[in-house]
């Protein structure tokens, strides 16, 4: 009777355990729900022909970041970028990460959406930056071998994005500012991304 009674006992504590295990499993993947389903293999088929500016890049990358100031004083740290399809295709997502020269330090983190307006036959792009509060809209597409997106600043200045010497494996990304609208051009940021062969983070955040 006592064997049977410390059974029952142990049976009731590994059930529990395993509604507790299925009840947070349940939770996670609700919380996670919406990833899920963002990401997409390949570009929308409506948008094939115009994908192709933007599939290549698709993946991630090891970034050398540059920003310079109007000093001439350049600032440099490391980063990486992943782009991905996502809402079946008919749009692109990256990630811009800038990693904390102190270990103990939070990284940087912005977004950018890109889609092609199939109406006004160019590529719109909204990009987001939380942690201080930045957004910049853009619109652009193909010149010659590089893609330009032009937008505003907050200021007001004119902006100009751009991805040069693309490779398979590398390309240089540039930012350029203009307060003489399109006069002169002053280049504040220049980084240089090669593409990550290996599925290895070179900087994981910290858990919270």
């Amino acid at each position: 009777m006592l064997i049977r009674s410390k059974r029952i006992r142990l049976l009731t504590v590994l059930f529990c355990l395993l509604i507790c295990w299925v009840s947070r499993t349940m939770a996670n993947n609700s919380r996670n729900a919406m990833i899920s389903v963002l990401p997409a293999e390949n570009p929308h088929p409506s948008i094939e022909k115009h994908s192709k500016l933007f599939d290549g890049l698709v993946g991630a990358w090891d970034c050398d970041f540059s920003s310079i100031g109007e000093d001439g004083k350049i600032t440099r740290f490391k980063g990486e970028l992943f782009f991905g399809w996502i809402l079946d295709g008919r749009a692109l997502q990256d990630i811009w990460i800038s990693f904390p020269r102190d270990p103990s330090g939070e990284r940087n983190i912005g977004t950018t959406i890109r889609f092609y307006d199939t109406k006004a036959g160019i590529w719109r792009v909204v990009f987001i930056a939380p942690s201080y509060g930045g957004i910049t809209t853009l619109t652009g597409g193909a010149e010659g071998d590089r893609i330009v997106l032009n937008g505003n600043d907050s200021d007001g200045s004119l902006l100009r994005w751009s991805f040069n010497e693309i490779k398979q494996d590398s390309f240089v990304w540039r930012g350029e500012i203009s307060r003489d609208q399109g006069k002169t051009w002053f280049l504040a940021e220049e980084h240089h991304m090669t593409r990550r062969t290996r599925n290895v983070r070179s900087w994981l955040p910290k858990r919270r």
